[in-house]
């Protein structure tokens, strides 16, 4: 990896690639730790669910509270939340809609919790990579206006192209986190979709559109 860079960098651009290199490492960190977190929060798993809302809407009550009530997953806790709610109160449907939706927000405040880390190297990185190829092409252009003479090209060449180094590292890292933190991002919305149409499912019951008419 030190052979890839150029000799000429100064302690500036050393001191920006060290701080690129911190927050790819916090963010590559926040990463990994949102994909071990959504698979112990059972992001994407759909099984289990569809089966405790079949048994609900076939009538098997009891059925349904018990396979929810292992609460193994974000989307079987919320499902546990909304069923007790109606066992409770048969009648209350809105109770039952407030109780499970404080139980999707939590859950889906814990897949949310620490994505600003991850947009934030996003942001900084290019303009962090920015600043180191600003301050480099000064310093080149202010050595170059002290030279006395022909200027050698090549050593205002090899300055500039020292100082773009930073920027191109800044964008790389950007860029490579941006679409991990899409990909995340998206897995939580899919998710608080899945949420609330299970909610709405077992409240109100599943709506099958066909051409001409609706059966619920």
């Amino acid at each position: 990896m030190q052979d890839m860079l150029p000799e000429g960098l100064n302690g500036f651009a050393w001191a920006i690639l060290a701080v690129l290199a911190g927050a790819s490492l916090v963010a590559l960190t926040v990463a990994l730790f949102k994909v071990f977190q959504f698979v112990r929060l059972g992001v994407g798993r759909r099984k289990q669910p569809a089966q405790i809302v079949e048994k609900w809407l076939s009538g098997d009550g009891d059925g349904a509270l018990k396979l929810a009530d292992k609460r193994n997953t974000s989307t079987v806790r919320v499902l546990f939340a909304v069923l007790s709610a109606l066992r409770s109160n048969p009648g209350d449907k809105e109770f039952a809609r407030e109780i499970s939706t404080q139980v999707a927000l939590d859950e889906l405040a814990q897949m949310a919790r620490r994505m600003p880390a991850l947009e934030a190297v996003v942001q900084a990185a290019p303009m962090l990579g920015l600043l180191g190829t600003v301050v480099g092409m000064i310093e080149a252009f202010g050595k170059l206006s002290q030279a006395e003479g022909a200027v050698d090209p090549t050593v205002l060449a090899g300055g500039i192209w020292s100082a773009l180094i930073t920027t191109a590292a800044g964008l790389a890292i950007a860029i490579l986190f941006y679409f991990i933190s899409v990909w995340l991002e998206g897995r939580i919305a899919r998710e608080r979709e899945t949420l609330e149409r299970l909610i709405s499912t077992v409240l109100h019951g599943r709506v099958e559109t066909r051409p001409g008419r609706t059966v619920v």
